[in-house]
């Protein structure tokens, strides 16, 4: 039996603690915001936060994560950024086919937490995610939207 906090929930799922974080948010839980990609940790489709890191959950073991809060992008609205992210997303047309947005949006929030102000160079460090409909120029413009609006909130 594993505990784990994930948005803010405790739950306890009957797993083997080597079972992949991936499978049980989208099988055992029902969050299926996380998507299988490549199983490898190279693509970030199954992004998570695991207390403020981008986390490839596909390669994660729950057995790796007591103790530790999980983020889903279920629960990405209670993460400060959310809001502005998500507007930028929109304002710049970012999602194509959509596949990758989930992933992308998880290491967003996790640069801009740690990063209010990222560069070109800072935001191409902290999104190693591949999206095949090439929107790498829309996402930067979005984070680089969101960071400014973050600031003028403060």
């Amino acid at each position: 039996m594993a505990k784990l906090t994930i948005n803010g929930v405790e739950k306890e799922v009957a797993v083997e603690d080597a079972m992949p974080l991936l499978w049980v948010l989208r099988e055992t839980l029902g969050l299926t915001g996380a998507k299988f990609g490549c199983g490898v940790a190279a693509c970030g489709a199954c992004s998570v936060l695991v207390g403020n890191v981008a986390t490839r959950s596909c390669v994660t073991s729950v057995g790796t994560l007591a103790g530790k809060s999980i983020t889903t992008i279920e629960g990405a609205a209670a993460r400060a950024p959310w809001i502005a992210l998500r507007e930028a997303w929109i304002a710049e047309q970012v999602p194509q086919c959509g596949y990758c947005q989930s992933g992308m949006l998880i290491a967003s929030i996790a640069l801009l937490e740690a990063k209010p102000e990222p560069s070109d160079a800072e935001i191409d460090a902290a999104l190693t995610n591949l999206c095949r409909c090439g929107t790498y120029p829309r996402v930067r413009k979005a984070i680089h939207r969101a960071a400014r609006r973050l600031r003028e909130r403060r």
